[in-house]
């Protein structure tokens, strides 16, 4: 028995994993693109299918690794699970398997808010953790999952455009403006370029933009139809005058090919790498004939910048753990969530 895209079977608690377990099989193989995305506990889930028992209930397996290695970065526990699950896993990197495909360079552009902007923003941070710390005093850390989720969320928009949800706004956006300079420098370069917001809202303040400048566009949403995504990836594939494609992380981060794109634009971080690493992919594919350029637009001293580093934290464990592409944020712990207010 085959499970390909293993990842649907990551949570051992879903009907999915619970179904296909139940079948019963002599020989086993998992295949997936992403054995880990957000925690150990979902290699623990695929390894419960290809081989139950190899790697302990996982009340004990979360004991003995999960747990030293996520949280006190425990280098033996991690180099034994990893001793433990080598000899199972057959490793295909797209560098080794796509020889053709040219160079990808990724970059990290940082943009300091200015004035205004940053005052929202330092008054916004010292209310939420105001109110962080009341809601655990409250209701405790778990049940305040919910609450923290939100006010986060409001410091991010905060670094992308107060605008996204302070309508009496007439600032600026430090990050807005770094954007449109490096679109403008990369059109008159000959690029064409996807840009890539975990917020759609944001789009109508980019195209107010970008049409002030002349600058051809397209844009695809999760509100896009499915006939009509299939008609805008041609378009932009195929017309050079359209140099810029703006697409919602989600609606477009899988599915797509657009390889008529060379340069990649993420216009804020999103807290799962690898869902920036599959949108990424959109242009870097089979087909792809250019070197690829991508951005990564983070703003300094804010809760971006601490986002990206704890991206790259959990991105060194994984490629330690089981030297692949995939990289995880982990369930984020009391720590992890305090450190995001700092």
């Amino acid at each position: 028995m085959i499970a390909d895209e293993a990842q649907y079977i990551k949570n051992n608690n879903t009907q999915n994993a619970k179904a296909i377990k139940q079948i019963s099989s002599e020989v086993r193989f998992a295949s997936t693109g992403t054995p880990i995305e957000n925690s150990l506990s979902e290699l623990w889930s695929i390894f419960d299918y290809i081989m139950p028992g190899y790697l302990f209930k996982y009340r004990k397996f979360k004991e003995l690794y999960e747990t030293p290695i996520v949280k006190d970065n425990n280098q033996y526990r991690m180099n034994q699970l990893k001793r433990m699950i080598e000899p199972f896993i057959l490793r295909r990197v797209k560098k080794e398997v796509l020889t053709e495909l040219p160079d990808k360079t990724v970059t990290v552009l940082y943009n300091e808010m200015q004035d205004e902007q940053q005052k929202i923003y330092l008054s916004y941070l010292a209310r939420a953790k105001k109110e962080v710390a009341e809601e655990i005093k409250l209701n405790g850390f778990e049940n305040s999952q919910i609450k923290i989720l939100a006010l986060l969320m409001r410091l991010r928009q905060i670094c992308c455009h107060p605008s996204l949800f302070l309508q009496d706004y007439n600032g600026e956006s430090s990050k807005l403006t770094q954007c449109i300079e490096v679109m403008e420098d990369a059109i008159a370069s000959g690029h064409k370029i996807l840009l890539f917001s975990g917020y759609t809202s944001m789009f109508e303040m980019i195209e107010k933009e970008i049409k002030s400048k002349g600058i051809p566009y397209l844009k695809l949403t999760g509100q896009t139809k499915v006939a009509d995504r299939i008609n805008l990836v041609d378009k932009f594939n195929e017309d050079e005058n359209i140099k810029v494609f703006l697409i919602s992380l989600k609606a477009g981060g899988t599915g797509l090919n657009l390889t008529g794109a060379d340069m990649v634009i993420h216009y804020d971080p999103w807290w799962n790498l690898s869902a920036e690493n599959q949108a990424t992919d959109r242009t870097y594919r089979i087909g792809q004939k250019n070197n690829v350029q991508v951005y990564k637009l983070i703003t300094k001293n804010s809760i971006e910048e601490k986002i990206y580093e704890l991206q790259q934290k959990k991105a060194k464990l994984i490629n330690n753990m089981l030297s692949t592409q995939s990289t995880f944020i982990s369930q984020l712990s009391k720590e992890d969530i305090m450190e995001l207010f700092g």
